[in-house]
């Protein structure tokens, strides 16, 4: 067998540090020694040329790449187009760090070394289905509540500081009739030197702004509404599940669930598991603090409206009330039930889910 067949079917394991403008490369043979590192610019056709950098070392049996979820995203889609078996690379070991220190090159090696041995890896969410969409329709209509929550205290802190005239009639008055009224101020517009007409042409587009946002956020619920139906309607129709819970929960998730190879997994995801921590002749366990927190919420929500509206809950949390268990360590055991029950409902719709295409 000549060189370069022995070349060819050589097996190599990159690894690639993101970054705005551009990537950093590094591949690493079968006995995880570094062969090369590259920079290649954060494009298309910088994709393309890093892949075949990697290859021109050898067959590739996977990339380790970081921030999959931001800087990363266009690359993994890349290579998962390209058949290329993709790890997501966590936070690097900080005793290395401290060792090693830290620039991009080494950043890259380092993940070559983490996709090499195993560690510090997860399966990446493939960021190409409809749960994709769901989320940045949910990112959009998070921004929008928050500019209108500001909208609407400028509101508020402008009347405060107003002159009588304009005070005294808005102070009683509602929310919505507060901010229609103001709304459907003409003031003259010539007239901004003056300190009352100031205030008014304020108040006038602060109202105008907070009445688009809830129209823009009411059309952004339809749309998240829509998608939820469509990808679980068996979750949005269980008790105390609403759409922003059930948006978040295939949001994390994400558009191929099949990444979760148990119910204890999505519960680690969550937050909700149970973590060792006894000691000698000390057994205990402890809350998991980890996961997506947001997930916890949303698992958090689903549990204190089961335990207003459903029997069953009820009754379980009386049940284990008088075994001595508290209130609080028994909210923690409802949000493992539903993480488990929430799994196999996902694990169900699995399929489905990562063969529905963005329409």
């Amino acid at each position: 067998m000549n060189k370069k067949t022995c070349f060819e079917e050589a097996v190599v394991i990159g690894g690639v540090d993101t970054h705005k403008n551009f990537h950093v490369a590094a591949v690493v043979n079968e006995q995880d020694h570094v062969l090369g590192s590259a920079s290649f610019p954060s494009t298309r056709h910088g994709h393309a040329l890093l892949l075949n950098w990697i290859r021109s070392f050898g067959n590739i049996d996977r990339v380790g790449v970081e921030c999959t979820g931001t800087y990363g995203a266009g690359l993994m889609r890349y290579l998962q187009q390209a058949g290329v078996t993709i790890l997501e690379v966590t936070k690097p070991d900080k005793l290395s760090r401290h060792k090693r220190g830290k620039d991009d090159t080494i950043d890259a090696e380092n993940a070559a070394h983490a996709a090499y041995a195993g560690i510090r890896t997860v399966t990446p969410k493939t960021r190409d289905g409809m749960v994709e969409a769901l989320r940045v329709l949910k990112v959009c209509r998070k921004t929008a509540v928050a500019a209108r929550r500001v909208a609407l205290q400028m509101i508020q802190t402008q009347i405060v500081s107003a002159p009588d005239a304009l005070r005294d009639p808005l102070r009683k008055m509602t929310r919505m009739k507060l901010v229609r009224t103001l709304a459907d101020w003409r003031p003259e517009l010539d007239g901004y030197r003056d300190v009352t007409t100031a205030y008014r042409i304020a108040l006038k587009s602060l109202a105008r702004r907070y009445l688009e946002l809830s129209d823009e956020i009411a059309d952004l619920d339809v749309m998240i509404a829509a998608i939820i139906d469509e990808l679980a309607p068996e979750l949005i129709s269980r008790t105390g599940v609403g759409y922003e819970s059930a948006a978040q929960l295939l949001i994390t998730a994400g558009d191929n669930p099949e990444r979760l190879h148990s119910e204890s997994s999505f519960s680690a995801l969550c937050g909700v598991s149970q973590i060792p921590a006894s000691s000698g002749m000390r057994q205990r366990h402890r809350l998991n603090r980890g996961g997506d927190r947001a997930a916890n919420s949303a698992l958090h929500i689903i549990a204190i409206g089961r335990l207003r509206v459903d029997l069953k809950t009820q009754e379980y949390t009386q049940r284990r009330l008088t075994e001595g268990l508290s209130k609080m360590e028994i909210l923690r055991c409802l949000k493992r039930y539903i993480a488990r029950e929430v799994y196999y409902i996902l694990r169900r719709r699995g399929r489905e889910i990562s063969q529905t295409q963005i329409a």
